[in-house]
């Protein structure tokens, strides 16, 4: 007997261990497809979500851990279990520090608070905490979703018309996300986002009396989920709101089968509000047709509040016929019971519409209407910057415009007066020193020739023979240099240039070789062409910027602006 237990204690450890190691070696994605695709409120689901948990927990992974509680939600059939594990799903998005994940943990807490046990108060203290984390985000989806449940809240107030503007919007972006490439599971919530604010659509357009824009949504509805078996419950939502329209329009026939056929996906959910709804039409039906049996469905009514202490206003007449009943029986005991339950149910709207109207006012619209103003603030300051901007921009491109104006006037100027030289005289550096009388060039002080006459006739011949040999293009050429060429010493070769030129060695050197190079650009194209640097190879100065201060010194124009000006005016002819 011993040795038996031993053995099976020993297939037991064996079994336990595999089983362990097979779970620490899965991953996430293979331990969630033994599960993901079974029906929600599945309890089988249920270990499969716990290895799922236990796994997340252990690597201290609070995305997935997230993750597992909110699986657990889906397919825990328990509602007290599904607030339990919502609880835990917000710790776990707190621990991640990751604020869609917060946002959506939230969310779902209010989701299970309203539609598991429609207590508005705590499902809208959700939705505004779920708001308030989902303001910055840039999941679309997740932001839209919160909308919709505050405009579920809005639309239980009675302020159809704002539900309407949330729904409306929700609408528009759950469809076009459904007309993209999307994952199955993303394809599925758009969809069912889009089913479910359609239905909220229609539940606004009715309680408008907007009947004809009701009817053809609800058309459409219906077309649309015709023998679609994954909205189900969304198809039961729009059948019931074809039966209320069919109500409307006095088709009593017709809305009771409507109503009826509503009423298997609804119980199936377990939405008991909107059983409610459909229990209280079913009554005023039979009611209006002269039934007794009307008073079964008003008693129904009166079953789900009295278990779930929720009523929507628009089932609360359920109690005046049950009371007036009661009263046309003489049944005391009935109608002390149904007034009872009547002053309840007040106690029950008037308690959550100043509750709710107070908060939803507080804490989303007038923090929507604050979030605008911040935007058009911004807006305003934006455009008052930009404006700004712009106007120092643009003195700042008119001080560009009018000082490159008045530059292009100078050279014009220079430019024109420069070919009244050329054509006049031909030689540039004899005008200089007739204008300038040697102010270009360092001042020389008027004294007495210290050459003879004869010295000075011949360096005046010697210099012009020079002058018209172009002797002064060589490159490195210095006043030494020059006094050899011409047989003569520095001495005199510097007094004739400074006494007959009015200007020192090096600025004589420098008009001749600027005037040469003037005269080439003037009247040859090929040289228009040249770089800065080859012509200032062409007349023997060295460096380009030398080159271009030289000609700029002598002729009152940057060598760039004379070789633009020419061109344009070779261009013209």
């Amino acid at each position: 007997m011993m040795s038996a237990t031993k053995v099976l204690l020993f297939f037991l450890l064996i079994s336990f261990d595999h089983h362990f190691s097979q779970t620490k070696s899965e991953d996430y994605l293979s331990i969630r497809k033994k599960y993901e695709n079974l029906e929600k409120n599945t309890s089988g689901a249920m270990p499969w979500v716990h290895q799922y948990i236990t796994k997340a927990k252990k690597e201290k992974n609070y995305a997935r851990l997230f993750q597992g509680y909110k699986d657990a939600v889906f397919f825990s059939p328990s509602d007290q279990d599904k607030m339990l594990y919502a609880d835990s799903t917000i710790l776990a998005a707190l621990k991640s520090g990751e604020k869609d994940l917060i946002s959506t943990a939230y969310l779902g807490k209010g989701i299970i608070y309203y539609f598991n046990f429609k207590k508005f108060e705590p499902a809208l203290n959700e939705y505004l905490i779920a708001y308030k984390h989902s303001k910055n985000t840039n999941n679309d989806y997740l932001r839209y979703k919160v909308k919709y449940h505050l405009g579920v809240v809005k639309s239980y107030l009675g302020y159809y018309g704002d539900a309407l503007e949330l729904f409306n919007e929700c609408n528009l972006y759950f469809e076009k996300k459904c007309e993209e490439k999307l994952y199955p599971n993303e394809l599925y919530n758009n969809t069912r986002g889009y089913y479910n604010t359609l239905h909220q659509m229609i539940v606004c357009y009715r309680n408008l009396k907007q009947y004809n824009i009701s009817d053809s949504l609800v058309s459409v509805a219906l077309s649309n989920t015709y023998d679609m078996d994954d909205f189900a419950l969304e198809r039961g939502y729009f059948v019931k709101c074809k039966g209320l329209l069919e109500y409307n329009h006095k088709n009593y026939k017709t809305a009771i089968v409507d109503l009826n056929q509503s009423l298997v996906p609804i119980t199936r959910a377990k939405d008991f509000a909107w059983a409610s709804v459909v229990y209280y039409y079913l009554g005023k039906i039979y009611q209006d047709s002269g039934q007794s049996k009307s008073l079964k469905y008003f008693m129904k009514v009166d079953s789900i509040f009295s278990t779930r202490h929720f009523i929507l206003p628009e089932v609360r007449p359920s109690y005046e016929e049950l009371i007036k009943d009661s009263k046309r029986e003489k049944n005391l005991e009935k109608e002390l019971y149904y007034t009872k339950q009547l002053l309840k149910v007040d106690s029950v709207l008037n308690r959550d519409f100043t509750y709710l109207s107070a908060k939803i006012h507080k804490e989303y619209d007038t923090k929507l209407l604050i979030d605008k103003k911040e935007i058009l603030e911004r807006k305003s300051k934006g455009r008052l910057i930009s404006m700004i901007v712009f106007i120092v921009l643009s003195f700042i491109f008119l001080g560009m415009f009018i000082k490159r104006y008045i530059r292009e006037q100078n050279v014009q100027r220079k430019y024109t007066e420069l070919q009244y030289r050329l054509g006049k005289e031909g030689l540039i550096a004899q005008n200089k020193l007739d204008e300038k009388k040697g102010k270009s060039g360092p001042p020389v002080e008027e004294r007495k020739s210290s050459l003879t006459a004869e010295q000075t006739l011949e360096l005046t011949t010697k210099l012009e023979l020079f002058e018209k040999n172009n002797g002064f293009l060589q490159k490195g050429l210095t006043q030494n240099k020059l006094a050899a060429k011409l047989n003569t010493n520095t001495s005199y070769l510097s007094s004739y240039i400074n006494e007959q030129k009015k200007v020192n060695f090096n600025h004589y050197l420098a008009e001749l070789r600027i005037a040469y190079i003037t005269k080439l650009l003037n009247s040859n194209k090929k040289y228009l062409n040249y770089t800065i640097e080859a012509l200032a190879e062409e007349c023997g100065i060295s460096s380009r910027q030398n080159f271009s201060d030289l000609f700029y010194e002598i002729n009152g124009i940057r060598p760039k602006d004379f070789i633009r000006k020419r061109k344009e005016e070779w261009e013209e002819d």
